[in-house]
């Protein structure tokens, strides 16, 4: 019998080779897991909704930031709440860690605008490096990032026959986020 001695680093050869299969494990899980939430994203239940009341509570939830808050109208909306709410809180949340970086505040407004309600979220944080990949599924450049944040509003937007955009903002660094909603009202 032929017996071959190991080399002396063999143990840390695979303890390195197996923290790479379990980082890979990791990363496909959560690419697995954002996808199905991508791919399984519900019709909009509509209900008559009044956004000035979702963009209150949802400004309040975020402590980490100042948030500006600036009243618009009150405007009633056939939405889905969960949805629009949801939608919101992830962009609010993306504003609040832009600010965070630069030690920035966030102002949020919403305004009537034909027959349209702009919820608008501005935040004071260093702006948009690169544009062209902000709704490429699975593309982020946050660490533990999914990819799947601004795609699922933009995709939850569209589904109420509005429009969700991030652009970097004209004024100061920093982004702004808008959240277009149609307006229903009778004879239109």
């Amino acid at each position: 019998r032929i017996v071959k001695q190991r080399d002396t680093d063999w143990e840390e050869d695979t303890e390195r080779g197996l923290d790479i299969i379990a980082t890979r494990a990791e990363g496909l899980s959560r690419f697995m897991e954002a996808y199905a939430r991508l791919a399984r994203l519900p019709p909009p239940v509509l209900a008559e909704a009044e956004i000035g009341g979702i963009v209150r509570r949802v400004a309040a939830l975020e402590v980490r930031v100042p948030v500006h808050l600036k009243e618009g109208p009150d405007v009633e909306l056939q939405i889905d709440h969960a949805q629009i709410e949801q939608l919101l809180i992830n962009a609010l949340k993306n504003a609040a860690e832009a600010a965070l970086e630069t030690g920035g505040e966030v102002h949020v407004r919403w305004e009537l605008v034909r027959n349209f309600v702009e919820v608008h979220i501005l935040d004071e944080g260093a702006g948009i490096a690169n544009p062209s990949n902000l709704f490429v599924p699975f593309f982020t450049t946050k660490p533990g990032g999914t990819g799947i944040g601004l795609v699922l509003c933009r995709q939850v937007a569209e589904n109420h026959g509005g429009a969700f955009t991030l652009t970097n903002r004209e004024d100061r660094a920093g982004c702004e986020t808008v959240l277009r909603l149609p307006v229903f009202t009778a004879g239109i």
